[in-house]
C-alpha cells in the first residue's frame, strides 16, 4: 500500500468491525486491536478521497454561511411547531422530543418513536431546521435511507441534496464555533 496522502488518525478499540469516520473533517480509522490500517485504506481509498475532497471544498466555502442567532425558547417554540406541521404532512405520531447537544449529528428518530434535536441545530436557517426534522420523521415510515426513504423527503424536499451538502457545511461552522462557547 501506499502511503495515504490524507492526514489521519488511528483509534484501537475494543470493536468488532473496523470503521472509518470523517466527523470532525479529520479522517479517523477505528479499528478492533490487531486490524491493518492498510487493509480498510486499500479497500476504501476511492471513497476516502471522493469524501476528503467535498470536506475541504465544504470547508473552503463555510465563510459564506451565516449563523441564526434564537433564543432557546424560540428555537424549541419553532421546533415544535414543524415537528407538529410535519406529523400531519406525514400522518405520523411521535412520543416525544428531547433536546441535547450531539456531537456527531443534528437530530436522530428512534425506533420508539422519540425524536432528540440537537441543540447546536438553534444556529441554522429555518429552511435546513425543517429539512432535519422532516428528514427524521420520515424514518418513522422508512428507517433505511433507501430508495423508498428518498423518495418520501424528494416529495417536500427534492433539492434534498444540497441541503445535505448545506448541513454538512454548517456542521463544521456551527458545531465547531458554537461547541467551544
Amino acid at each position: 500500500m501506499a502511503q495515504p496522502s490524507i492526514p489521519y488518525k488511528v483509534s484501537y478499540r475494543d470493536v468488532k468491525y473496523p470503521r472509518l469516520e470523517f466527523k470532525t473533517g479529520r479522517l479517523l480509522f477505528v479499528l478492533p486491536f490487531g486490524f491493518e490500517v492498510e487493509t480498510l485504506w486499500d479497500k476504501y481509498k476511492g471513497w476516502i478521497f471522493k469524501k476528503n475532497e467535498f470536506i475541504q471544498k465544504c470547508l473552503r466555502s463555510k465563510p459564506n454561511k451565516k449563523i441564526v442567532e434564537r433564543t432557546e425558547e424560540e428555537f424549541r417554540d419553532l421546533v415544535r411547531f414543524v415537528v407538529k406541521k410535519t406529523l400531519k404532512e406525514l400522518n405520523e405520531d411521535l412520543n416525544k422530543i428531547y433536546f441535547r447537544t450531539m456531537k456527531t449529528k443534528w437530530a436522530s428518530c428512534s425506533a420508539r418513536e422519540n425524536l432528540t434535536i440537537n441543540r447546536l441545530m438553534k444556529y441554522l436557517p429555518d429552511h435546513l431546521l425543517s429539512y432535519i426534522i422532516f428528514h427524521e420523521i420520515a424514518h418513522l415510515k422508512e428507517r433505511r435511507h433507501n430508495d423508498k426513504f428518498w423518495e418520501i423527503v424528494s416529495r417536500k424536499f427534492n433539492n434534498w441534496k444540497e441541503l445535505e451538502k448545506d448541513l454538512f457545511m454548517y456542521w463544521f461552522k456551527v458545531a465547531n464555533q458554537k461547541a467551544s462557547e
